[in-house]
């Protein structure tokens, strides 16, 4: 496994495909990290659309969605699916942050979070206003997520910082 951006240090930009859904439309367009400036932004990788943890992850986040932009702070998600499925998961669950697809994996590979077998491993990393690293958390087998309250406490850090 590759080590990928590390703290406290610049994250390259990227660009992906994605879409967020607002009310009843699920808007497509590409969304590029450095769009970002300015503000925080988690990015939540994650191993597939409609699976049981991931599925309670986003809809955590997306439950969480005034926390974190009470923080200033963006939520992304992204998993190797196509936009077609982020479209049809959003939907299905009222998920209210970009979904963006890594298709070819090379955003996780750069990150360090492509797997052999599952495709990408469960990892938040949390870019500043800066566009700096501040902290990243990658989980062995992913079982497991970060919670609404661990990354708004992260996030509180950041703000302040």
């Amino acid at each position: 496994m590759a080590s990928g951006p590390q703290l406290g240090q610049p994250v390259q930009d990227f660009t992906l495909p994605g879409g967020i859904l607002t009310d009843d439309a699920f808007e497509r367009r590409d969304f590029s990290l450095s769009e970002t400036r300015g503000r925080s932004v988690v990015l939540a990788f994650y191993p597939g659309d409609n699976t049981p943890v991931c599925t309670k992850q986003l809809c955590s986040y997306s439950s969480g969605f005034e926390t974190f932009e009470g923080l200033d702070a963006e939520v992304w998600g992204i998993s190797p699916q196509g936009v077609d499925s982020h479209e049809a998961f959003a939907r299905t669950h009222g998920l209210r942050m970009p979904l963006l697809a890594d298709e070819g994996r090379e955003i996780a590979k750069a990150y360090g979070v492509s797997a052999p077998g599952i495709g990408v491993r469960r990892a938040i990393f949390l870019v500043g206003p800066d566009g700096v690293l501040r902290w990243k958390h990658v989980a062995l087998f992913g079982a497991t997520f970060q919670s609404l309250d661990t990354l708004a406490d992260r996030l509180s850090g950041i703000k302040v910082a």
